[in-house]
């Protein structure tokens, strides 16, 4: 199979079915007027990295396993002398998924690593920021099948930020729910 012609499964999903019940749903006149996910960003905190480069070393390789797209190391911004921090000290890695691997991480998310976390319930609803995009954070990064359970030295958690095209909360809501996200139920 070429890789030009390889459409995710949700992609192509939100092209033939999530899209027009959406329209139906909100009556939009136009179909570009229909929320959109525009991109995914993975963000690892890493406050102990401050004592330990290493860490910011193996959180960049994992979140490059996890996405398929190589991590970026975050820098802090200022000093805070409680935190023995300076500023321009790595503190954290990130990655921002668009396109083609967006939509595969968002299908390896729903499919395989929440329904594989411990005692999973469903992400909360009350990580919208009134803008239309939705956070949630996840505390252990093992969740994935990518990730090599032996070669883990520290358990880390993360933060996934879905930013969309709306600036509703409830149209947003509904997009992410069509996706498959499994929301709380009330």
């Amino acid at each position: 199979m070429s890789t030009s012609n390889y459409i995710p499964r949700l992609k192509k999903e939100y092209k033939e079915t999530i899209s027009k019940k959406l329209q139906d749903k909100y009556g939009f006149k136009s179909n570009m007027r229909v929320p959109k996910l525009k991109k995914i960003v993975l963000n690892q905190g890493l406050g102990a990295a401050v004592a330990d480069k290493k860490i910011i070393e193996q959180s960049i390789k994992e979140l490059s396993s996890i996405t398929g797209q190589k991590a970026v190391p975050t820098y802090s911004r200022k000093d805070i002398s409680n935190f023995k921090l300076r500023k321009g000290v790595a503190i954290g890695a990130k990655v921002t998924l668009r396109g083609t691997l967006m939509y595969e991480f968002l299908d390896r998310l729903v499919s395989v690593a929440l329904p594989g976390t411990r005692d999973f319930r469903g992400i909360k609803r009350n990580g919208f920021d009134g803008r239309g995009n939705y956070s949630f954070g996840i505390k252990e990064q093992i969740i994935f099948p990518e990730i090599d359970i032996d070669k883990v030295n520290r358990i880390q958690g993360m933060d996934v930020t879905f930013v969309t095209s709306t600036d509703s909360d409830q149209e947003a809501f509904e997009l992410l729910t069509e996706f498959g996200l499994p929301f709380k139920k009330n």
